[in-house]
């Protein structure tokens, strides 16, 4: 009960949510209406890290959620020319995450990451597709056991700024892993094949729990 009101942040939430309070202390001291909004600004801090335990099916036939959010686009799609996909074919899901959903990433199957590739670009609102292309975003490309090719992309928002990459090529990853984070409004595309899609557009979806296909 203690830690779904009150769950651990991530290692990237420290320092902005010491500023938080700094600033809010700050604003008491001039003004009690001033430092109310700084309160509820820090404890939007807070919660906007969080980084709650997951618990993953660990079934390899199933694709879970990369990302907690809304299920803005779904599409049939050539896979990334980043990645020298264009000439195959895969089904591309689009959460988008609002600055109210828990920003943690994490890896939809087991598998060994083959490569990850960093984009810059700019930042356009994530809720539309066209920021998959356009906006600075970071490719992991996930080789399952059975030699799939699984791609999941951070991309930055409108808000969002920085990129966070938390593992390494030649890492093998447990379905519910941790990849990283995106700091404030931003999006994740997954994209695969071979497997009938569960997830339906509009659903919200939990990162490292939600079912979005099955082998």
């Amino acid at each position: 009960m203690l830690n779904s009101v009150f769950p651990k942040i991530h290692k990237e939430g420290y320092r902005f949510l010491a500023i938080a309070v700094i600033i809010t202390f700050v604003c008491l001291l001039f003004s009690k209406a001033l430092g109310l909004i700084t309160i509820l600004l820090t404890i939007w801090v807070y919660y906007f890290f969080r980084d709650p335990e997951r618990i993953s099916i660990q079934d390899d036939s199933f694709l879970v959620s990369p990302a907690d959010g809304l299920i803005s686009n779904i599409s049939e799609v050539d896979g990334p020319v980043e990645l020298s996909l264009e000439n195959k074919k895969f089904t591309k899901v689009s959460i988008f995450m609002n600055v109210f959903n828990c920003h943690v990433n994490r890896t939809p199957v087991s598998g060994n990451v083959e490569e990850i590739l960093y984009k810059p670009g700019k930042f356009l609102n994530a809720s539309l597709d066209k920021s998959s292309e356009e906006n600075e975003r970071n490719y992991y490309r996930l080789k399952t056991k059975e030699g799939d090719d699984i791609i999941i992309v951070q991309i930055a928002g409108l808000i969002a700024r920085r990129i966070v990459c938390e593992v390494e090529a030649n890492k093998s990853l447990v379905q519910g892993d941790r990849i990283g984070m995106i700091r404030f409004g931003s999006r994740v595309d997954i994209y695969y094949n071979n497997r009938k899609l569960l997830a339906k557009l509009g659903q919200n979806v939990v990162a490292g729990e939600s079912l979005i296909a099955i082998k």
